[in-house]
């Protein structure tokens, strides 16, 4: 027996349509790339969306087809994520942080009919343009005279072709599974992967995301979303902010410190979304002028981990509550989330940031457990680790015109690649990813373990540890820093010896210059692997 309850479809249009009604008043604040600011509400949003979807259709777009946009966090681009999924079609967003070669493939792998770019990457594709030959015309996200020249072939001016276009639109209705976005993995081994979202993922993922168990926002958040709109949907929150009528504050590609702070600062934001890199250029600026946060209250930190020192800094020094928010691309993305509970505000401080220090809680929604390389299931007793397995309404079952399903398993749960604890309390911790753990001796060594603990040292600014080879143990941890004020290797040890147990210490400690990301600013270790793979050869250890 079914329930006797209407069956209204959860479609993306529905979310800007609910804001503009009960919360239209309430500000996108974006910045320019030259860096002007532009305001406007969520009911001017919709009707400019409008504008759009039909502008859309009069070029021919149709339900299904794949949309490019290359562009970075603003009220252009969050016109974009609304009207091309409005109409039926795939916003496919593309990272210009990959290299050329990977964005001309899956430009070609999405079949993108246009592509939506910002001034700034109109050399990128002008580069490649050879290569894309199934791309019909390109839409440069500016006005009229911030027209750059260009070498792109059927350009248009996304102003003017929002002129003179109607403020009425009736968005079609279709089932929920149709898919609405697409995101692509950074790729650092083989050709990126494809990630098709549904309106009904997406939907799901954004309400579960902006609840108590996440974000936390409601209509009187002002919220930063620093992650890029390129990147996996922004972690849902151009759906979650309007949603619920949060103040949306979009960077625009200024993203250093000082930028990120006059913006915190003027649009009184409280709640706060990036990666640690981003985070340590905030903190030294704010280090330089001796300011404060005075409205923030959460970082969300997701990416990669954050070390115990940025914990501390944000809490001691700005009031400020760090939570880890866990995911990747095949979760739309985010699988759980570290928010400030009950239990968290009795702590002691120093027992409270190193609860911090993990991933999380799984969203209702997520379900997750650790498995051997037997693929039996280990307890949750917060020691036994294993091969973190997911599964939810929001998880990739495949991936976009691949056959390849090594990472789906036959009984629908996903592997990750990551190795992770889980404990009593449901709060699951990286330990390390299966490719980078190390093996010494018979032992399991967390390379981020290590390089949180190095990123606690003063001058340290960035720390990456690879598994190099022995010639006795199999495997020992060499760790590469790049440092900001003098520090010997000596110097490192010694904190390290500190922290760590003995077998962990790394071999060598190398300052280098520079570490390699990739295009979502995750450490390139294959690249690190090539270079220092045989380091420790012949070395004995003391």
């Amino acid at each position: 027996m079914h329930g006797e309850m209407m069956e209204e479809q959860l479609l993306i249009s529905d979310i800007l349509e609910h804001a503009a009604a009960v919360h239209g008043q309430a500000e996108i604040v974006s910045r320019y790339s030259h860096r002007d600011i532009h305001r406007y509400g969520y009911a001017d949003a919709l009707e400019r969306t409008k504008k759009l979807a039909n502008a859309l259709s009069r070029l021919g777009v149709i339900e299904g087809q794949c949309v490019g946009t290359l562009a970075w966090n603003d009220h252009r681009h969050f016109e974009l994520y609304y009207a091309i999924s409005g109409i039926g079609a795939i916003t496919h967003t593309i990272n210009p942080r990959q290299s050329s070669e990977q964005i001309s493939y899956i430009i070609n792998h999405a079949s993108d009919t246009f592509i939506f770019l910002d001034p700034d990457f109109i050399p990128l594709l002008e580069s490649i343009e050879h290569q894309i030959k199934g791309v019909i015309g390109f839409v440069v996200l500016a006005n009229r005279f911030e027209m750059p020249p260009t070498k792109l072939p059927n350009v248009w001016c996304y102003e003017e072709l929002l002129q003179g276009e109607s403020e009425t639109y009736h968005w079609p209705r279709f089932p929920d599974s149709t898919a609405a976005s697409l995101c692509y993995t950074s790729g650092t081994t083989g050709d990126p992967k494809g990630v098709l979202y549904s309106h009904r993922s997406t939907l799901s993922h954004a309400r579960a995301v902006a609840g108590g168990e996440g974000w936390m926002l409601d209509s009187s958040s002002s919220v930063l979303p620093v992650v890029p709109m390129f990147h996996a949907c922004a972690w849902g929150i151009p759906y979650s902010a309007a949603m619920l009528g949060s103040k949306l504050v979009l960077p625009g590609g200024a993203l250093d410190g000082k930028s990120l702070f006059e913006l915190i600062d003027s649009e009184a934001v409280n709640s706060m979304c990036g990666v640690p890199t981003v985070w340590q250029g905030l903190l030294r600026h704010l280090d330089s002028i001796g300011r404060k946060l005075t409205n923030v209250e959460k970082v969300v930190v997701g990416g990669s981990a954050a070390p115990l020192s940025m914990i501390q800094e944000f809490d001691e020094k700005h009031d400020v509550f760090v939570m880890h928010g866990w995911g990747m691309t095949e979760l739309s993305p985010v699988g759980a989330v570290n928010c400030l509970t009950p239990e968290m505000k009795l702590m002691p401080r120093n027992e409270r940031h190193q609860l911090q220090m993990k991933q999380g809680k799984p969203l209702f929604g997520i379900k997750m457990k650790i498995v051997d390389d037997n693929g039996m299931e280990q307890p949750h007793d917060g020691r036994s680790f294993g091969r973190l397995m997911v599964k939810g309404p929001w998880v990739a079952k495949s991936y976009f015109k691949c056959t390849d399903h090594s990472a789906f398993s036959c009984d629908g749960w996903f592997d990750t690649g990551d190795i992770s604890t889980i404990d009593s309390s449901g709060y699951m911790q990286i330990v390390d990813r299966a490719k980078d753990v190390i093996k010494s001796g018979g032992e399991w060594i967390s390379s981020i373990e290590i390089e949180n603990a190095a990123l606690g040292c003063d001058g340290v600014t960035e720390a990456c540890v690879i598994a190099a080879t022995h010639d006795k143990w199999g495997e020992r941890p060499l760790l590469l820093i790049t440092v900001n004020k003098l520090r010997s290797e000596k110097t490192v040890q010694q904190h390290l010896a500190n922290v760590l147990p003995k077998i962990w210490l790394p071999d060598a400690i190398i300052i280098v210059e520079t570490l390699p990301h990739n295009a979502t600013g995750k450490l390139l270790k294959q690249e690190l692997r090539k270079t220092y793979q045989n380091y420790l050869i012949s070395d004995e250890i003391a």
